[in-house]
């Protein structure tokens, strides 16, 4: 027998020599200390090259996009605009305007277009902010109309719409989705449904809408707007190329991210903040408008220095630029002309970038202005119950014809739901080299063990403790390793249910005492306690439910670096057995699964609101998702009590040619079966 004091001392180097250098294991779980919200003070991570910025920059456009429930994209139905109304203003006319940016669900404003203007003309995106009359609002500190109609006088074609619970789009309250302020979970949420989504695609089918103008020239589009209407703007410009040119005014901040419900959604700003988000616009020319007197105060020495270095990457420092106003939160005047002149700089030609003076001429009148003033509405608009039930509905079905049937099909699936996988459970499989581990603690160095195909064997009991690099999360793993083996014998991962692994686990002894190596974890134990003052908590922090999907895989990475060359499979025990099987759709290959459903009724949404409170999980399809996108291993699925759907994932296997690598059973299994199931070739 080997000199177990040498292996031990040769495991204990290798594993010390892992540790990255600076990097140590937290006493304590950062994630459980360590709560992001609104207000919290954030900075800008150091971006050496354009193609690191890019590739950040693709993820946080699919963050955005899956957050607002539009990754992947709704399909796009006719939006069926109606323009009546027309006012003559002299030197431009005012309509009004609404369509169907999904059927039955409207956006309402209203078109400004300038007057003897030959060819095409620019068109300019007008949100607005949450003002007390909202795209009606016309006061010194701001002035909806005033922008729209000197736009239109300088030869724009500009589009003035209503947020969603403001002026005519009043069939959606703008508290839709209020739950969500106060950290609650509802179906809604489950399907990634969400006040933010509904803004930011009624912008989205806004352009379309000015596209489909056949004075509107494709290559000059602009979107400008302030405060909520910012966040709308530059949400927007990161998601949408069409926008040629933005300038979002009061609102791109470190310190703070925007209070409203339609500027925060679930995941939206996990491990990001607005700053990254203004500098998706690079290198599009972008101004960034900022107030003394308002959260942008910094601006000129935080923000905009930030941004400015993404653009320096790109080699395109000219096409942005920062103006601060000496006012409170505003669009007042002043702001307003120096925009005028940035956008008249790229759009129209002008040489300079200096402010343009607004042209007098007053605004239109309410009656002029209002959509809905002596019109009835539509006699299809739907209310909030009936708008969730159809989107739901919608996105039921696109999953299903998204089904993966052939080679082909399989990887469009992978590119859509398998990155809404990811997105909604805000995880990653870690590279090796991104694990932090500690040596290895021994229990028990030395416990002979009687095996069930040798007469002895010598089992090492360690305790190791890892985390991710600059992550600071902890997780902690009981090891039982086989010594001697003239072979590399195989590693079954147990996730236990429960908090606690000081109890016996028949199983794992099971498997010891039959050659396999153990890995015994807890992920994510406890969970946290939310402050009652933190609001849109999913919005900037994961779900103890997602932190412990990351903790598998991260477990995962770590085992098949440190037994890079033996078999490795995984089980989940009782309601782990849910968190394992969603870790497989971002995991690689695992030699074999065993699942216990626990009973899970994965046929409706009442079983993820009390056990899986996960973000999207339903929009990102779930289980069926998770078996889909993943190698087709061999996969045992038990305790299922006829609730737990099977047929989809049956289905995918027969399809692909391996269902005798799929096997489901109604009730829960004992140990001795699992064990055949790991056993067997």
């Amino acid at each position: 027998m080997p000199n177990l004091k040498i292996i031990y001392l040769i495991a204990l180097i290798i594993l010390a020599s892992s540790l990255i250098a600076g990097q140590e294991i937290p006493e304590v779980d950062r994630r459980i200390t360590e709560i992001r919200h609104l207000d919290l003070i954030y900075n800008f991570p150091q971006y050496r090259t354009k193609e690191e910025w890019l590739a950040h920059a693709a993820h946080l456009q699919k963050q955005i996009l899956f957050s607002a429930g539009l990754w992947p994209m709704p399909v796009k139905t006719p939006i069926k605009a109606v323009i009546f109304g027309k006012t003559d203003r002299g030197d431009h006319t005012v309509e009004k305007v609404y369509f169907e940016s999904l059927p039955g669900f409207y956006v309402t404003g209203n078109l400004y277009r300038p007057k003897n203007v030959s060819g095409k003309a620019p068109g300019v995106l007008c949100p607005h902010g949450h003002w007390t009359y909202g795209r009606f609002e016309n006061t010194p500190l701001n002035s909806g109309p005033a922008r729209a109609a000197n736009f239109a006088r300088q030869g724009y074609v500009a589009f003035s719409y209503d947020m969603i619970g403001y002026g005519d789009n009043a069939a959606i309250s703008h508290r839709f989705g209020s739950g969500h302020r106060e950290g609650t979970i509802d179906r809604e949420t489950l399907w990634s449904i969400n006040l933010l989504g509904l803004q930011l695609w009624n912008s989205i089918r806004s352009v379309d809408f000015l596209l489909s103008l056949p004075e509107i020239d494709p290559d000059r589009i602009a979107c400008t707007g302030e405060s909520g209407g910012a966040t709308q703007t530059f949400l927007l410009t990161a998601t949408d190329d069409r926008i040629k040119v933005a300038a979002p005014v009061n609102m791109i901040s470190f310190i703070m991210q925007g209070g409203s419900l339609c500027e925060n959604a679930p995941n939206l700003r996990i491990d990001t903040n607005n700053v990254e988000f203004g500098a998706l616009m690079a290198p599009r020319p972008l101004m960034m408008v900022s107030a003394t007197g308002d959260w942008t105060k910094n601006t000129m020495t935080a923000e905009y220095p930030a941004v400015r270095g993404i653009y320096r990457l790109f080699g395109a420092e000219d096409k942005i630029t920062a103006v601060q106003i000496n006012a409170p939160h505003n669009y007042n005047q002043e702001s307003r002309e120096a925009v005028y002149g940035w956008f008249a700089h790229w759009l129209l030609g002008r040489s300079k970038t200096s402010p343009v003076k607004e042209r007098g001429g007053g605004v239109a009148s309410l009656s002029d202005l209002m959509v809905f003033f002596g019109r009835p509405r539509p006699e299809n608009e739907l209310d909030e119950a009936g708008l969730s039930a159809s989107l739901i509905e919608a996105r039921q079905k696109q999953l299903k014809e998204s089904l993966p049937t052939d080679p082909a099909s399989l990887e469009r699936f992978r590119e859509t739901f398998g990155t809404a996988l990811k997105y909604s459970l805000m995880a990653e499989y870690p590279n090796a080299d991104q694990i932090v581990a500690g040596p290895p603690v021994p229990t028990q160095s030395e416990e002979t063990v009687k095996l069930v195909r040798e007469p002895v064997k010598v089992v090492t009991k360690e305790v190791f403790s890892i985390s991710r690099n600059g992550v600071g999360d902890r997780i902690i793993i009981d090891l039982s390793k086989q010594q001697a083996s003239k072979t590399p014998a195989p590693i079954v991962m147990l996730v236990p249910a429960g908090d606690s692994t000081s109890g016996t686990n028949e199983l794992a002894d099971l498997l010891i005492k039959n050659g396999y190596n153990v890995a015994l974890i807890l992920p994510f134990p406890g969970g946290r306690k939310v402050p009652g003052e933190i609001k849109f908590f999913t919005t900037y922090n994961r779900t103890d439910e997602a932190n412990r999907v990351q903790d598998i895989l991260t477990v995962i990475a770590f085992l098949k670096r440190l037994y890079a060359n033996s078999r490795l499979s995984v089980v989940g025990q009782g309601q782990a057995g849910w968190w394992t099987l969603l870790a497989r759709g971002i995991a690689p290959k695992i030699d074999k699964m065993v699942i216990d459903a626990a009973g899970f009724d994965s046929s409706g949404d009442d079983e993820f609101l009390k056990h899986l409170p996960i973000p999207g999980i339903r929009r990102a399809g779930d289980f069926t998702t998770a078996v889909a996108v993943a190698p087709l291993a061999p996969l045992l699925i038990h305790n299922t009590k006829e609730k737990f759907r099977t047929d989809q994932l049956k289905d995918l296997y027969r399809r692909f040619g391996r269902i005798e690598d799929f096997k489901t059973k109604s009730t829960l299994i004992d140990n001795s079966e699992i064990l055949t199931w790991l056993s067997s070739k």
